[in-house]
């Protein structure tokens, strides 16, 4: 009998405000812990630190580090993942102070790229994972010189480190010169696939989304197609194309669907993924698929509100999915639509249920009538 494999043990920490409630900051580590679980590891310590400004030089404290640093190698942790971007030589430090503890120190975006790694099925968007890598990793190459400056020898030696720094910048830039020359390779291609809809006079309607909205699960249930989609943060990468069948108009239109948005994504993430959110930023018409049933879901609203702002396309047409209408009440519904009477228009649906669907499909017809 196979025997279950064992999952990496992780401890969280977050660094708050001291006026934070304690249950708000336990909320902050709720989608970090899901990060974990869709990471194939399961978190032992959820923990916070508060301060007024981040520690320079370790973040949370080097008395904090120091102490989950000793519960890490009591419980046999392997990771201590902080819940936020920290500084390279923050990392470093971090690092130099859990010593021997068996503990490697991650943040946030390393987790979030670690999950991308996973879940990447195509060629292009391994590529564009191993871009924001670069991106994120580089500037962490200071504590790699620093210690090869230690190993060199001590005194006198301080240059070797420096060289090796500059060997290893130089090999880096490099490695993302190639990588960006075989994504511009998938970009022209797409830029070809999307000039041939127009000149076929094929609408595109793209999918977004707060991570596990189910924006593929909608995408499944209108165009037939069989897309891989779970209960999990990350599930899809890649973008993926159906269509669908317009019957008032007798047409049919591009669906695309995209990468899962999450809070605090940072600009290097949205940059490397550019060939993959470029279906939206060129897209007619936008499908925003809000899941109704987190207790998040006026956060996660704005988050999309936020990054569709930032892709410079908050003014695309767009219809707004209120999607798991069945996993709330009415009156808990009612409440979050009197929201956007007023605001953008919008459909209640659930893909699981089929329900709405038909009235999904008559808004989409008003919404790309032009």
């Amino acid at each position: 009998m196979n025997q279950p494999i064992a999952k990496t043990k992780a401890i969280l920490i977050d660094l708050i405000h001291p006026r934070m409630l304690a249950r708000h900051s336990l909320e902050r580590l709720e989608e970090l812990e899901n990060l974990v679980n869709t990471y194939g590891g399961i978190v032992i310590v959820k923990k916070y630190q508060k301060r007024f400004a981040p520690h320079p030089k370790t973040y949370i404290g080097t008395g904090k580090v120091k102490e989950l640093a000793q519960e890490g190698k009591e419980l046999g942790a392997k990771l201590l993942i902080v819940n936020d971007a920290l500084k390279p030589r923050q990392s470093y430090d971090i690092q130099e102070v859990i010593g021997k503890s068996g503990l490697q120190v991650w943040d946030r975006l390393d987790l979030i790229l670690k999950i991308f790694a996973k879940h990447a099925s195509t060629t292009e968007a391994r590529l564009e994972i191993e871009l924001a890598s670069l991106r994120h990793m580089g500037p962490r190459i200071f504590g790699m010189g620093m210690e090869l400056s230690r190993q060199a020898g001590g005194i006198g030696t301080v240059g070797v480190g420096e060289t090796n720094i500059e060997i290893m910048k130089r090999h880096l830039k490099e490695k993302e010169r190639k990588i960006k020359e075989k994504l511009e390779k998938y970009q022209r291609v797409r830029a070809t696939q999307r000039q041939s809809r127009k000149r076929q006079g094929l609408k595109t309607i793209a999918i977004v989304g707060y991570t596990n909205a189910g924006k593929t699960t909608l995408l499944n249930v209108l165009t037939g197609r069989q897309e891989y989609a779970a209960n999990e943060l990350f599930a899809t990468l890649d973008t993926r194309v159906g269509q669908l069948y317009l019957p008032d108009r007798q047409e049919s239109v591009l669906l695309s669907d995209t990468i899962g948005f999450i809070k605090h994504l940072p600009p290097e993430l949205l940059n490397a993924f550019a060939s993959t959110l470029s279906e939206a930023v060129d897209a007619d018409a936008l499908l925003h698929v809000i899941d109704v049933a987190d207790p998040h879901v006026l956060q996660q609203i704005q988050v999309v509100e936020d990054i569709l702002i930032r892709l410079k396309i908050q003014n695309t047409p767009r219809l707004l999915v209120f999607n798991k209408a069945d996993q709330i009440s009415r009156v808990q519904l009612n409440e979050l639509l009197a929201r956007f009477s007023h605001h953008l228009p919008h459909v209640v649906v659930s893909c699981q249920s089929r329900q709405g669907l038909s009235d999904l499909i008559q808004r989409l017809e008003s919404l790309i009538q032009n």
